[in-house]
């Protein structure tokens, strides 16, 4: 095996685990093509179909599977907003079935601009989403769709069987929930390369490649900071419209663009640029997020009508990463408490926070405000 080869194999990676990614990979490209797909545990079975990505055919299909109307499921995020958390003590997931609401009206609950239907809480069954719903919605959630799902409880002792039969992929509900974390632990570098950036010439780029083939998360080293010593280290999660296309709507273009020139005064430091686009929701969905800023949410209850949490970033790739490149200490360019907690819980210790502050614009003032009001930013 060429020296290339090695350097993009992963020995920590096992069988179990490798088996694992692979099924879960093709579940979500299965439900962003709007393919219905069968989760089951030890004693159960469901089949789901994403609602962000429901094909026309879907809603007979489930309906079919089920001998009658499929339950929609919802993150304790949405229900809250749509006041149907009620009947759930313990504020989590949920699971709707009709009285007497049409289908349309039960898939209009997920929807984050139309009108719910009338006294949908009095025509609403509700119970709470049990293991295997909120397995549905964490697999929307990593395919980067609404997390909103739409779920049909199957009679049958070999769901896998079930699946294959009518040529249909399974998962287990235990595989979903460990996808992220596998992924997040086990991360290659497959590419280096010198790369000169305006205001840091001597900067070094270093590509980590998670296991589950998805988007490269990139270490940007900028002069020669020493192994063992404190770097000072930026975390950036991507943000396309900031950073490339300039979007005044948010701070990050300044924050990617400021961290460059500050560890490059500094002399050395790292700058890790996280795929967590929209705080971990993803383009799209961040675009919807922004849809409903413009009718009035601030950037945290958007990210709660959508049914997400305020936060879906997670920091275990870049203690990876910081730890791949010899880093264990690091002095931390950032306003968010969070990183600092973060970056501790995975084993990186930071010896200082350092503040990182620029100017708002009267684009991004609220967004600004919102962030130290209600996200604990220290500005």
């Amino acid at each position: 095996m060429s020296e290339r080869a090695k350097s993009a194999v992963n020995p920590a990676a096992s069988a179990p685990d490798t088996a694992q990614l692979r099924r879960v990979d093709r579940i979500l490209g299965e439900l962003r093509r709007g393919t219905p797909v069968v989760l089951h545990d030890r004693t159960r079975a469901v089949l789901v179909s994403a609602v962000d990505t429901l094909a026309p055919d879907a809603l007979a299909e489930l309906h079919a599977a089920a001998g009658g109307p499929p339950e929609l499921v919802l993150t304790a995020e949405r229900a809250q907003r749509l006041g149907l958390d009620d009947g759930c003590r313990d504020g989590g997931d949920v699971a709707l079935s009709g009285r007497d609401l049409g289908e349309s009206e039960l898939l209009a609950l997920a929807d984050p601009w139309g009108p719910a239907p009338a006294d949908v809480a009095a025509r609403v069954a509700t119970r709470a989403a049990g293991p295997l719903a909120g397995a549905a919605l964490q697999a929307t959630k990593l395919a980067r769709l609404l997390p909103a799902a739409l779920q049909a409880h199957l009679e049958t002792a070999d769901p896998v069987g079930w699946a294959h039969a009518r040529d249909l992929l399974a998962a287990s509900a235990e595989d979903i929930a460990g996808y992220r974390g596998v992924v997040a632990r086990r991360l290659c570098e497959v590419a280096a390369a010198r790369v000169p950036l305006k205001g840091a010439e001597n900067a070094r780029i270093r590509a980590f490649r998670p296991t589950d083939g998805g988007t490269e998360h990139l270490g940007i080293v900028i002069g020669e900071p020493q192994p063992g010593e404190p770097a000072l280290v930026r975390l950036h999660s991507e943000c396309l419209t900031g950073d490339l296309l300039g979007s005044l709507r948010c701070d990050c273009g300044d924050q990617l663009r400021g961290a460059i020139d500050t560890i490059a005064e500094t002399g050395a430091g790292v700058l890790l640029y996280l795929a967590q686009e929209g705080r971990g929701i993803g383009l799209v969905n961040k675009l919807r997020a922004y849809r409903l800023q413009d009718a009035g949410a601030d950037t945290l209850d958007a990210n709660g009508v959508l049914g997400f949490d305020p936060d879906e970033r997670i920091y275990a790739p870049a203690a990876a990463m910081l730890r791949t490149m010899g880093f264990d200490r690091v002095r931390l360019l950032t306003n968010n408490p969070e990183k600092v907690t973060a970056l501790s819980r995975h084993g990186i210790s930071v010896t200082e926070r350092v503040p990182h502050r620029f100017p708002a614009n009267p684009h991004s003032a609220a967004y600004i405000a919102t962030k130290a009001e209600r996200f604990g930013h220290l500005f």
